[in-house]
Order: structure tokens, then sequence, then C-alpha cells
């Protein structure tokens, strides 16, 4: 699989060629260096481990300090492994960029974790309607989640019963997205349509 690290950076929309106004989001894709290479013979797979986003050493254990200093570069924040990476033959230290990845046109995978929406009740984290009739004898239920529906028999609520709770924050993939426009000077990617995680965030873009 192959793939890159980026930053999201926000979300904007261009006109395609049928002159239709077209959402996006835009990723700062990259230069990702090459911090580690895995083969069958050393590791049981292969794969290669990139960073992205320059980190202070100070923030940075002694250990990954090590780690980065065998692929002679900087200390970086976020690190990510991608198995199978057969598009391009690279070795410890090698710079990867956008346009490598990706080409206008072609489908990803965005990966990142969700905002972070806190305890949330079950009108917005279910969609639950409450009750909308309220003139009839209703009175504040409508964002109430209702019966669960135990009684003496089973005794219990069931695991995954719609209810109250945190919401967000979660890792999420998202498929089947297309790549609108690749600008390799700027490291920029534009993706059509939404990808999870806050401006700022860090996304995984796969092929």
């Amino acid at each position: 699989m192959n793939g890159i690290i980026g930053k999201k950076i926000g979300m904007t929309s261009i006109f395609d060629a049928q002159g239709r106004n077209v959402a996006c989001t835009v990723v700062e894709a990259g230069p990702c260096v090459v911090t580690q290479v895995k083969t069958d013979d050393t590791d049981g797979y292969s794969a290669i481990q990139v960073g992205f986003s320059e980190a202070k050493e100070k923030n940075t254990s002694n250990q990954m300090l090590g780690h980065f200093a065998v692929a002679k570069t900087t200390p970086k924040r976020k690190v990510v492994e991608f198995r199978d990476f057969d598009a391009l033959d690279k070795s410890l230290g090698d710079i990867i960029t956008v346009d490598e990845i990706f080409a206008e046109g072609d489908m990803c995978a965005a990966v990142g974790v969700t905002k972070g929406k806190g305890f949330q009740g079950v009108v917005k984290r279910h969609n639950f309607r409450g009750v909308n009739d309220a003139t009839h004898g209703q009175h504040n239920r409508q964002r109430a989640p209702g019966s669960i529906g135990a009684a003496s028999y089973p005794a219990k609520v069931f695991k995954g019963m719609r209810m109250a709770g945190r919401m967000g924050g979660t890792r999420v993939k998202v498929k089947g997205l297309e790549v609108l426009k690749v600008y390799p000077e700027k490291n920029l990617i534009l993706v059509k349509g939404a990808i999870p995680g806050h401006k700022g965030a860090f996304v995984i873009l796969e092929k």
C-alpha cells in the first residue's frame, strides 16, 4: 500500500471541467522522510516507515532521537508505516513527495481522528428526533432517549444500545475520495469532499 502523511489545511471549492463548483479539502502532504525500511528477512514483512513534520529535540525521547539519527534526519512529530510500499524503491533517508504517490484523478483513502464533541445526548449523537408533537401531553420529552427496552427479562441493557455518551475523537478511514489537484511545488493536494480531523490535524492519505 502506498501513501503519504499530511496535515489538513482546511476546505475550499474549485470549478471542474463542466463548470460545477466542487467542495474539496486542502492537505499539505509531505515531504516525508524514510526513517526505516523493513524487509521479510529482518522483520518478517516488507514496509517502509516515514516521518513528517519537524519536532523539537526536547520533546523527543532519546530512543527516537537515535532512531532518526540512523536515517540522518531531524526528529519528526508523526511517524507512520506503510506495508508493501511497492510503487517506489526507497532507501533510508530518502524523501517522498506528493507527486510521486498521487496524480490528478487518482482515488485515495483518508485516515484521521475526528473532531471531539465531548459528552452528547442521543439527538446529536444518534440523530434521534425526539417527540415532535409537544402539545399533546408531552413535557420536556423532545430530546429524551425514551425507553431502552429492558424488563425482568433480560434484566440488563445490551451492549451497543444507542444512548448518550462521548462523541467524536475516534480514528476513521474514509474511502473512495478523488484527487482533484496536486501542487508539487507547494506540497499541496486537493481531495474531493471532506476528510476527518480538525484544521492542522495529521491525516494519512492511502492509495
